[in-house]
Protein backbone atom coordinates (compact mmCIF):
# COMPACT_ATOMS: atom_id res chain seq x y z
CA UNK A 1 0.00 0.00 0.00
CA UNK A 2 2.87 2.57 1.11
CA UNK A 3 4.55 1.54 -2.57
CA UNK A 4 1.60 2.29 -4.13
CA UNK A 5 1.14 5.89 -2.58
CA UNK A 6 4.64 6.80 -3.14
CA UNK A 7 4.79 5.87 -6.88
CA UNK A 8 1.34 7.88 -7.20
CA UNK A 9 3.03 10.97 -5.68
CA UNK A 10 6.15 10.57 -7.55
CA UNK A 11 4.24 10.17 -10.70
CA UNK A 12 2.57 13.45 -9.65
CA UNK A 13 5.38 15.38 -9.11
CA UNK A 14 6.86 14.12 -12.30
CA UNK A 15 3.71 15.45 -14.18
CA UNK A 16 3.33 18.60 -11.89
CA UNK A 17 7.04 19.31 -13.05
CA UNK A 18 6.54 18.37 -16.89
CA UNK A 19 3.83 20.68 -16.95
CA UNK A 20 6.15 23.58 -15.19
CA UNK A 21 8.92 22.88 -17.55
CA UNK A 22 6.37 23.36 -20.81
CA UNK A 23 4.94 26.50 -19.47
CA UNK A 24 8.47 27.83 -19.41
CA UNK A 25 9.24 26.65 -22.31
CA UNK A 26 6.16 28.21 -24.05
CA UNK A 27 6.52 31.62 -22.53
CA UNK A 28 10.04 31.12 -24.23
CA UNK A 29 8.97 30.15 -27.58
CA UNK A 30 6.26 33.56 -27.13
CA UNK A 31 9.22 35.70 -26.02
CA UNK A 32 11.42 34.99 -28.83
CA UNK A 33 8.10 34.83 -31.17
CA UNK A 34 7.50 38.38 -29.80
CA UNK A 35 11.12 39.85 -30.79
CA UNK A 36 11.01 38.52 -34.02
CA UNK A 37 7.30 39.87 -34.73
CA UNK A 38 8.69 43.67 -33.09
CA UNK A 39 11.31 43.52 -35.31
CA UNK A 40 9.50 42.61 -38.55
CA UNK A 41 6.96 45.42 -37.39
CA UNK A 42 9.71 47.81 -36.99
CA UNK A 43 11.04 47.37 -40.72
CA UNK A 44 7.51 47.66 -41.79
CA UNK A 45 7.18 50.66 -40.70
CA UNK A 46 10.32 52.03 -41.79
CA UNK A 47 9.45 50.68 -44.92
CA UNK A 48 6.11 52.52 -45.27
CA UNK A 49 7.52 55.68 -44.19
CA UNK A 50 10.19 55.31 -47.40
CA UNK A 51 6.90 54.17 -49.45
CA UNK A 52 5.11 57.83 -48.02
CA UNK A 53 7.98 59.93 -48.78
CA UNK A 54 7.35 58.72 -52.60
CA UNK A 55 5.86 61.10 -55.06
CA UNK A 56 1.98 59.87 -55.51
CA UNK A 57 -1.46 59.21 -54.73
CA UNK A 58 -2.06 59.15 -50.96
CA UNK A 59 -5.35 57.97 -50.64
CA UNK A 60 -7.28 57.09 -47.04
CA UNK A 61 -10.40 57.14 -45.25
CA UNK A 62 -12.13 56.60 -41.76
CA UNK A 63 -15.35 56.92 -40.08
CA UNK A 64 -17.24 57.09 -36.98
CA UNK A 65 -20.60 55.18 -36.60
CA UNK A 66 -22.95 55.63 -33.77
CA UNK A 67 -26.56 54.69 -32.92
CA UNK A 68 -29.42 53.19 -30.58
CA UNK A 69 -32.64 52.36 -30.75
CA UNK A 70 -35.65 51.27 -27.60
CA UNK A 71 -38.87 50.55 -27.24
CA UNK A 72 -40.97 51.49 -23.56
CA UNK A 73 -44.48 50.25 -23.12
CA UNK A 74 -46.45 51.32 -20.28
CA UNK A 75 -43.13 52.75 -18.21
CA UNK A 76 -45.11 54.97 -16.25
CA UNK A 77 -41.86 56.81 -13.92
CA UNK A 78 -41.51 58.12 -17.52
CA UNK A 79 -43.21 61.32 -19.40
CA UNK A 80 -44.30 59.25 -22.19
CA UNK A 81 -44.52 55.48 -21.00
CA UNK A 82 -45.09 54.41 -24.55
CA UNK A 83 -42.84 55.29 -26.94
CA UNK A 84 -40.07 54.05 -29.56
CA UNK A 85 -36.89 56.21 -29.77
CA UNK A 86 -33.76 55.69 -31.98
CA UNK A 87 -30.83 57.93 -33.23
CA UNK A 88 -27.81 56.87 -35.56
CA UNK A 89 -25.28 58.82 -36.92
CA UNK A 90 -22.06 58.83 -38.86
CA UNK A 91 -18.86 60.69 -40.00
CA UNK A 92 -16.68 60.30 -42.67
CA UNK A 93 -12.83 61.99 -43.47
CA UNK A 94 -11.69 61.02 -46.54
CA UNK A 95 -8.59 62.77 -48.34
CA UNK A 96 -7.18 62.19 -51.86
CA UNK A 97 -3.50 63.76 -52.21
CA UNK A 98 -1.27 63.68 -55.10
CA UNK A 99 2.41 64.48 -53.94
CA UNK A 100 5.02 65.34 -56.07
CA UNK A 101 8.64 66.65 -56.17
CA UNK A 102 7.51 70.30 -57.27
CA UNK A 103 3.94 70.46 -56.84
CA UNK A 104 0.78 69.06 -54.32
CA UNK A 105 -2.77 68.58 -54.86
CA UNK A 106 -4.74 67.82 -51.61
CA UNK A 107 -8.12 66.75 -51.63
CA UNK A 108 -10.28 66.21 -48.41
CA UNK A 109 -13.94 65.43 -47.98
CA UNK A 110 -15.58 65.66 -44.42
CA UNK A 111 -19.21 65.05 -43.29
CA UNK A 112 -21.19 64.46 -40.46
CA UNK A 113 -24.81 62.95 -40.50
CA UNK A 114 -27.17 62.32 -37.98
CA UNK A 115 -31.07 61.04 -37.35
CA UNK A 116 -32.87 61.26 -34.17
CA UNK A 117 -36.51 59.78 -33.78
CA UNK A 118 -39.07 59.77 -31.02
CA UNK A 119 -42.47 58.30 -31.55
CA UNK A 120 -45.15 58.94 -28.75
CA UNK A 121 -47.47 56.21 -29.48
CA UNK A 122 -50.42 57.63 -27.32
CA UNK A 123 -49.61 60.90 -29.80
CA UNK A 124 -51.14 60.06 -33.45
CA UNK A 125 -50.15 63.41 -34.14
CA UNK A 126 -46.23 62.94 -33.64
CA UNK A 127 -43.36 61.78 -36.22
CA UNK A 128 -42.08 58.55 -36.53
CA UNK A 129 -39.83 59.20 -38.54
CA UNK A 130 -36.47 60.21 -38.18
CA UNK A 131 -35.46 63.20 -38.36
CA UNK A 132 -32.14 65.12 -39.40
CA UNK A 133 -30.04 66.62 -36.74
CA UNK A 134 -26.26 66.85 -37.23
CA UNK A 135 -25.68 67.90 -40.55
CA UNK A 136 -22.50 68.93 -42.16
CA UNK A 137 -20.67 68.92 -45.46
CA UNK A 138 -17.53 70.18 -45.90
CA UNK A 139 -15.24 69.45 -49.23
CA UNK A 140 -11.88 71.15 -49.71
CA UNK A 141 -9.13 71.13 -52.79
CA UNK A 142 -5.92 73.01 -52.54
CA UNK A 143 -2.90 72.96 -55.28
CA UNK A 144 0.58 74.35 -54.31
CA UNK A 145 3.89 74.64 -56.11
CA UNK A 146 6.70 74.66 -54.14
CA UNK A 147 9.14 77.30 -53.83
CA UNK A 148 11.08 75.53 -51.12
CA UNK A 149 10.69 72.38 -49.29
CA UNK A 150 7.96 73.90 -46.70
CA UNK A 151 6.71 77.03 -48.21
CA UNK A 152 4.44 76.81 -51.51
CA UNK A 153 2.42 79.65 -53.45
CA UNK A 154 -1.22 77.82 -53.56
CA UNK A 155 -4.42 78.10 -54.43
CA UNK A 156 -8.18 76.84 -52.43
CA UNK A 157 -11.26 75.94 -52.91
CA UNK A 158 -13.32 75.16 -50.46
CA UNK A 159 -17.37 73.90 -50.17
CA UNK A 160 -19.38 73.88 -47.01
CA UNK A 161 -23.27 72.75 -46.77
CA UNK A 162 -25.61 70.98 -45.09
CA UNK A 163 -27.05 67.93 -47.70
CA UNK A 164 -30.21 66.67 -45.55
CA UNK A 165 -32.00 70.13 -44.81
CA UNK A 166 -31.62 73.58 -46.60
CA UNK A 167 -28.90 72.22 -49.32
CA UNK A 168 -27.22 74.97 -50.40
CA UNK A 169 -29.21 77.35 -48.19
CA UNK A 170 -27.21 78.92 -46.96
CA UNK A 171 -23.59 77.18 -48.68
CA UNK A 172 -20.15 78.66 -48.56
CA UNK A 173 -17.81 78.46 -51.25
CA UNK A 174 -14.32 79.79 -50.33
CA UNK A 175 -11.75 80.52 -53.70
CA UNK A 176 -8.48 82.26 -53.29
CA UNK A 177 -4.77 82.40 -53.32
CA UNK A 178 -2.18 83.10 -51.03
CA UNK A 179 0.46 80.53 -49.33
CA UNK A 180 0.84 77.48 -48.12
CA UNK A 181 3.49 75.93 -45.28
CA UNK A 182 4.27 72.95 -43.67
CA UNK A 183 6.23 73.67 -40.69
CA UNK A 184 6.66 70.18 -39.70
CA UNK A 185 5.33 66.70 -40.80
CA UNK A 186 1.64 66.44 -40.66
CA UNK A 187 0.45 69.84 -40.42
CA UNK A 188 -0.23 71.94 -42.83
CA UNK A 189 -1.14 76.07 -42.68
CA UNK A 190 -2.93 78.23 -45.35
CA UNK A 191 -2.87 81.32 -45.61
CA UNK A 192 -5.09 83.37 -48.40
CA UNK A 193 -5.02 87.19 -48.00
CA UNK A 194 -6.57 87.48 -51.35
CA UNK A 195 -9.92 85.18 -51.16
CA UNK A 196 -13.63 85.44 -51.51
CA UNK A 197 -16.18 83.95 -49.77
CA UNK A 198 -19.50 83.31 -51.80
CA UNK A 199 -22.60 82.86 -50.01
CA UNK A 200 -25.57 81.09 -51.46
CA UNK A 201 -28.80 81.68 -49.88
CA UNK A 202 -32.46 82.17 -50.16
CA UNK A 203 -32.58 85.26 -47.67
CA UNK A 204 -30.44 87.83 -49.10
CA UNK A 205 -30.81 90.50 -46.44
CA UNK A 206 -28.70 88.56 -43.87
CA UNK A 207 -26.54 86.73 -46.26
CA UNK A 208 -23.94 88.28 -47.96
CA UNK A 209 -20.56 87.32 -50.00
CA UNK A 210 -17.10 89.42 -49.04
CA UNK A 211 -13.53 89.37 -50.19
CA UNK A 212 -11.29 88.66 -46.98
CA UNK A 213 -8.59 86.50 -45.99
CA UNK A 214 -9.12 83.05 -45.63
CA UNK A 215 -6.80 81.06 -42.68
CA UNK A 216 -6.74 76.70 -43.02
CA UNK A 217 -4.59 74.67 -40.07
CA UNK A 218 -4.73 71.04 -40.53
CA UNK A 219 -3.39 68.51 -38.69
CA UNK A 220 -3.75 64.52 -39.06
CA UNK A 221 -1.68 61.56 -37.99
CA UNK A 222 -1.69 58.60 -37.33
CA UNK A 223 0.27 56.99 -34.20
CA UNK A 224 -0.14 53.11 -33.72
CA UNK A 225 -3.60 52.68 -32.92
CA UNK A 226 -4.27 55.70 -32.92
CA UNK A 227 -5.80 58.14 -35.67
CA UNK A 228 -6.50 61.95 -35.46
CA UNK A 229 -7.46 65.08 -37.25
CA UNK A 230 -7.75 68.37 -36.59
CA UNK A 231 -9.12 71.28 -38.94
CA UNK A 232 -9.72 74.80 -38.21
CA UNK A 233 -10.81 77.11 -40.94
CA UNK A 234 -11.77 80.88 -40.73
CA UNK A 235 -12.41 83.50 -42.82
CA UNK A 236 -12.29 87.26 -41.72
CA UNK A 237 -14.13 89.48 -44.23
CA UNK A 238 -12.31 92.86 -45.14
CA UNK A 239 -16.06 94.24 -45.38
CA UNK A 240 -17.67 93.92 -42.10
CA UNK A 241 -16.79 91.89 -39.38
CA UNK A 242 -20.38 90.05 -39.14
CA UNK A 243 -19.57 88.54 -42.18
CA UNK A 244 -16.21 86.53 -41.13
CA UNK A 245 -16.58 83.10 -39.74
CA UNK A 246 -14.95 80.10 -38.45
CA UNK A 247 -15.28 76.41 -38.18
CA UNK A 248 -13.18 73.87 -36.32
CA UNK A 249 -13.51 69.85 -36.44
CA UNK A 250 -11.54 67.34 -34.88
CA UNK A 251 -11.95 63.54 -35.08
CA UNK A 252 -9.85 60.77 -32.93
CA UNK A 253 -9.87 56.85 -33.39
CA UNK A 254 -8.49 54.23 -31.84
CA UNK A 255 -8.49 50.86 -33.21
CA UNK A 256 -9.21 47.82 -31.17
CA UNK A 257 -9.29 44.97 -33.46
CA UNK A 258 -8.08 44.72 -37.31
CA UNK A 259 -10.23 48.25 -38.76
CA UNK A 260 -12.64 48.31 -36.06
CA UNK A 261 -12.41 50.89 -33.07
CA UNK A 262 -14.01 53.74 -31.50
CA UNK A 263 -14.27 57.38 -32.47
CA UNK A 264 -15.05 60.82 -31.31
CA UNK A 265 -16.12 63.80 -33.24
CA UNK A 266 -16.42 67.26 -31.91
CA UNK A 267 -16.45 70.58 -33.67
CA UNK A 268 -17.03 74.33 -32.54
CA UNK A 269 -18.67 76.73 -35.13
CA UNK A 270 -18.84 80.99 -34.90
CA UNK A 271 -20.75 82.58 -37.74
CA UNK A 272 -23.14 85.50 -36.95
CA UNK A 273 -25.17 85.26 -40.21
CA UNK A 274 -26.37 81.76 -39.34
CA UNK A 275 -27.21 82.95 -36.07
CA UNK A 276 -29.15 85.98 -36.87
CA UNK A 277 -31.27 83.38 -39.95
CA UNK A 278 -32.03 81.52 -36.88
CA UNK A 279 -33.00 84.11 -34.88
CA UNK A 280 -35.38 85.89 -37.69
CA UNK A 281 -36.82 82.18 -38.36
CA UNK A 282 -37.63 82.35 -34.45
CA UNK A 283 -39.14 85.94 -34.45
CA UNK A 284 -41.52 85.45 -37.32
CA UNK A 285 -42.68 82.08 -35.05
CA UNK A 286 -43.49 83.97 -32.03
CA UNK A 287 -44.88 87.32 -33.94
CA UNK A 288 -47.40 84.64 -36.18
CA UNK A 289 -48.59 83.64 -32.47
CA UNK A 290 -48.65 86.89 -31.03
CA UNK A 291 -48.87 90.19 -33.46
CA UNK A 292 -48.45 92.21 -30.24
CA UNK A 293 -45.19 90.75 -29.28
CA UNK A 294 -43.27 94.23 -28.09
CA UNK A 295 -39.22 92.03 -28.27
CA UNK A 296 -37.18 93.74 -31.09
CA UNK A 297 -36.54 92.69 -33.98
CA UNK A 298 -33.29 90.59 -34.67
CA UNK A 299 -29.99 92.56 -36.00
CA UNK A 300 -26.67 92.07 -36.17
CA UNK A 301 -26.54 94.40 -33.70
CA UNK A 302 -28.44 92.73 -30.86
CA UNK A 303 -27.91 88.90 -31.88
CA UNK A 304 -26.51 86.86 -29.82
CA UNK A 305 -23.90 85.16 -31.76
CA UNK A 306 -23.84 82.01 -29.24
CA UNK A 307 -20.85 79.32 -30.12
CA UNK A 308 -21.94 76.10 -32.21
CA UNK A 309 -20.82 72.70 -31.10
CA UNK A 310 -21.42 68.93 -32.02
CA UNK A 311 -19.73 65.57 -30.98
CA UNK A 312 -20.35 62.12 -31.95
CA UNK A 313 -19.34 59.36 -30.10
CA UNK A 314 -19.19 55.70 -31.61
CA UNK A 315 -17.67 52.65 -33.52
CA UNK A 316 -15.20 53.34 -36.22
CA UNK A 317 -14.07 51.76 -39.14
CA UNK A 318 -10.67 52.54 -41.28
CA UNK A 319 -11.85 52.63 -45.25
Amino acid sequence: MTKKVFLTAALMLSIAFGFSQTKEELQAQKAEKQSIADAAQAEANALQAQIDALPGWRVGAFGVVGGSISNFNNWYSQGVPNNSSGNIGFTVNGFANLIEDKFFWRNSLTTNLSWVKLDDKDNPNDSDKFEPTTDVFNISSLYGRKLSEKLAASALAEYRTTILDNFNDPGYLDVGIGATWTPIENLIVVIHPLNYNFVFSDNDNIFESSLGAKIVADYTRQIGKIGFKSNLSMFQSYKDGDLSNATWTNSFSYTLWKKIGVGFDFALRSNKQEALNFATGQYATALAADPTLATPVPTFDNVDNDLQTYYTLGLTYKF
